[in-house]
């Protein structure tokens, strides 16, 4: 198969130009805007992106190339983007590459040059493509970039492997940061439709009135704004998985037009008639409890049925043992490594910190504070203050059981995180390494609310 290669640029003649420049030893693909680029670069997984920083809506600034290019690096942090820019924006360019970008080109591209940049690219696209296959070959404890040793994590890797197998819905049950997403890429790549489109989409992410548009696509006209016919992410997956991130909180309508499309493999666009068969595989996940929102008159009992042929359940990962401390190495061992301090560890005291916190946010959280102690380190040693567990060690006295200790911990880490970000629940969020609904869903749990830290604090 040839490499993909993906072009970002709004205008028709380059695009034209590089494709027949390069049609022949690459397949490529094509964007227009920062969405779009977003949108094909998760559907094709590109080995390349060429991207020019002169994006609509504003093609004569660089703001939307370089955003375009902070979308891509987050949806891949490995992605190779070689940026595009006139001599005027040369200095953008250029601090475009200390973001991360591979390379640069000057426009007018010389195609002798973009051919040279590209086989380059490509190379070294392969050589750690394969350098990551012979560190997971040689490691027992890695599965699909997923890192556990505990029976319960073998015992889902087990179930993984042998639903990979299947075109059977897989519904994926789990607190959010257990990795529900990286068990549907798992799913995915184990199964025929690996070379196929692997589209990640959370449904609470979404407005609501746009979300039908989404997932379906529109015909030209069909509402106000719809100039052109757009492909909706199911189509858009067709031949390979459509992941559902928080299936829970799809509308009633939605819920309706999906039970179709697993009944029947057929959806019809907003604002048309015709019915379009679809070859996609959907694999759901939530964190809110589906039987309870049935018995609420929330969620389909049928449409239900439908999405849990297979359930996966993935446990938090105060539930997975000796995990904790196996991940909280590997994560110390990846950012020491993107930030040159390769000799840092993690302190005894910083170990036990690990093992006695209860980590609501999961691997998720686990992952943020590490970075972030990779950061505040001072010297080699990575201690329990680094990582801000010092203060969640002193449990309360008065705990008589676990779930108390935990609860209280639980609620001293939420409420810290609240002062910091000044009662921002987004940013609390986002700091905890959990989502905002888990978060809304903690405090209600916990009975903590803006009003009682400003009393708190006063």
């Amino acid at each position: 198969m040839k490499p993909k290669v993906l072009i970002v640029d709004d205008d028709e003649a380059i695009r034209t130009q590089m494709k027949w420049a390069l049609s022949q030893d690459y397949e490529i693909h094509f964007a227009e805007d920062r969405r779009g680029a977003l949108e094909a670069f998760r559907a094709n997984q590109p080995a390349a992106t060429l991207l020019d920083l002169g994006l609509p809506p504003r093609p004569n600034q660089c703001d939307e190339g370089l955003a375009g290019l902070s979308d891509l690096l987050a949806e891949d942090s490995t992605a190779k983007v070689i940026v595009i820019s006139g001599q005027s924006e040369k200095q953008n360019a250029i601090e475009a590459v200390g973001a991360g970008a591979y390379d640069f080109l000057c426009k007018p591209v010389e195609m002798k040059e973009l051919r040279l940049l590209l086989r380059r690219c490509i190379q070294v696209v392969e050589l750690e493509k394969e350098y990551r296959e012979l560190q997971q070959s040689q490691r027992h404890d890695v599965f699909e970039n997923m890192l556990g040793t505990s029976p319960q994590m073998q015992a889902a890797f087990a179930l993984i492997r042998k639903v990979a197998g299947t075109d059977a819905p897989v519904l994926l049950l789990g607190e959010s940061g257990t990795g529900k997403e990286m068990a549907a890429a798992a799913i995915h790549r184990r199964s025929a439709r690996k070379n196929g489109p692997f589209v990640a989409i959370n449904c609470n992410a979404i407005p609501e009135n746009l979300l039908e548009s989404e997932l379906f696509g529109h015909e030209k006209g069909a509402f106000t704004g719809a100039h052109i016919q757009r492909k909706g992410l199911m189509e858009t997956a067709s031949g390979g998985t459509l992941f559902l991130d928080e299936i829970g909180e799809l509308p009633p309508a939605i819920q309706v037009k999906l039970l179709r499309f697993l009944q029947e493999h057929r959806l019809q666009r907003v604002g048309g008639r015709q019915e379009i068969q679809i070859d996609t595989r959907l694999v759901a996940a939530t964190n809110a409890d589906l039987k309870q929102m049935i018995e609420a008159g929330k969620f389909r009992e049928d449409l239900y049925f439908r999405l849990a042929v297979v359930t996966l359940r993935l446990l938090p990962l105060r539930e997975r043992g000796e995990d904790v401390v196996l991940l909280a190495r590997e994560f110390l061992q990846i950012y020491a490594a993107q930030s040159g301090r390769t000799k840092l560890v993690l302190t005894p005291d910083a170990l036990r910190a690990i093992t006695r916190y209860s980590w609501p946010g999961n691997v998720r959280e686990l992952q943020n504070r590490v970075k972030r102690a990779v950061i505040m380190a001072s010297g080699s040693r990575v201690t329990a203050k680094d990582l801000e567990l010092q203060q969640s060690q002193d449990v309360d006295s008065s705990a008589t059981t676990l779930r108390e200790a935990r609860e209280h911990v639980e609620r001293e880490m939420i409420e810290q995180a609240l002062k910091r970000n000044s009662g921002k629940i987004t940013s609390a969020a986002a700091d905890l390494g959990i989502s905002r609904p888990t978060l809304y869903e903690l405090m209600g749990k916990l009975g903590i609310t803006n009003e009682r830290l400003n009393a708190n604090s006063n």
